[in-house]
């Protein structure tokens, strides 16, 4: 028995009420949250649990012939949304489950479904939540390959990479170096681009383990550039200060700082709620599978311009307050200076009046 689930991450703005939205959907259609099957409760934790809504499903090409493909979304309270295509319970060969995960290779074929199942989501949500800011071509996509048993005849290799071709041996290693088994007949090959799973039965703890860290991953890529947007309105900002005059140029300091400092608490709030999404603890297995799914997906690599980005602006902010403090004493100086004159002016040139 083989599956396929291909995923499309979006990021939709502001944070979700997913009490509220899942109160309000109860009356029009069934709704679940995620919870962890084969772990303890204390062995996975997560402090806000996705919504889980079955979209409408469609039909699909394939080399196998027309079939059913199930739509569904997963809404996540800090502003992302997840939505999956799932080719389930195909009957078929090695050869031929490998033909279709072939033709659907960087998911080829498959935009207007996700532009379908996207369209039905936002009428869903703008019902219920307004209307939000979505980026429909800023996304994260992720393959999820599932079969029930290690065949000989599936090139897991080909899977992964989306082509038949002969392979060095060094892709080969390391395409499969991130290659984990708890039982003998199960094992997880993670890659940048999608996941080859061998299990007896589905493992849905793991299926959700690797999306959400991929969420977390387009969550930091979305903040990334927001930081990179911020950036640059802070530099013309700066730039079109300092054109004016010195008094002018003071108060447009005080409110630029204003907004990086309220910009800065706001994105570095978020990016904490991201990072400590969910928290794997006691079990060792799940918690080296995220690890290392965080790790291929380069998550590092997004936190760490992440975090230089942060700390531009903080040191930006720590120049425009010494600059401020500055100006504010030379206006100081000033002031002293004219009351001196003043003073002067008053006790030592004569006046009719004396």
């Amino acid at each position: 028995m083989f599956a396929i689930r291909f995923y499309r991450i979006y990021d939709i703005g502001d944070e979700i009420d997913l009490f509220s939205l899942e109160r309000d959907l109860a009356a029009s259609m069934p709704t679940s949250r995620s919870r962890f099957h084969r772990v303890r409760p204390t062995s996975i934790t997560i402090d806000e649990p996705p919504l889980l809504i079955q979209l409408q499903g469609a039909m699909v090409e394939t080399p196998r012939g027309i079939l059913s493909i199930a739509a569904m979304a997963r809404i996540y309270d800090f502003g992302a949304i997840s939505i999956c295509l799932c080719l389930k319970d195909m009957n078929t060969s090695a050869v031929m489950f490998e033909d279709v995960a072939l033709h659907f290779a960087g998911h080829e074929g498959l935009s207007n479904y996700f532009d379908n199942a996207l369209q039905e989501l936002r009428a869903i949500l703008t019902a219920h939540l307004g209307v939000r800011p979505l980026d429909p071509q800023f996304y994260d996509d992720y393959t999820i390959f599932m079969t029930d048993c290690q065949d000989k005849e599936l090139d897991p290799v080909a899977i992964l990479l989306g082509e038949r071709a002969e392979f060095s041996e060094e892709i080969r290693r390391e395409t499969l170096r991130q290659t984990f088994s708890y039982y003998p007949d199960e094992k997880a090959i993670l890659s940048w681009n999608g996941a080859l799973l061998f299990s007896p039965e589905p493992p849905p703890d793991l299926i959700e383990l690797i999306e959400f860290a991929s969420v977390q991953v387009l969550e930091l890529r979305f903040y990334e550039r927001e930081l990179s947007r911020q950036m640059e309105k802070m530099y013309d900002d700066i730039e079109n200060a300092e054109r004016q005059w010195w008094i002018s140029r003071i108060f447009q300091y005080r409110a630029l700082m204003k907004n990086l400092m309220s910009e800065q608490a706001e994105i570095s709030e978020i990016i904490e709620e991201i990072n400590n999404f969910i928290k794997v603890t006691e079990d060792v297995y799940y918690a080296r599978v995220y690890a290392v799914a965080l790790q291929v997906l380069r998550s590092s690599q997004w936190t760490d311009s992440v975090n230089r980005k942060l700390g531009t602006i903080r040191e930006t902010y720590r120049m425009l307050y010494e600059e401020v403090n500055v100006q504010h004493a030379h206006f100081l100086e000033w002031i002293v200076i004219l009351l001196i004159a003043f003073e002067i002016i008053i006790f030592v040139i004569p006046f009719p009046w004396h």
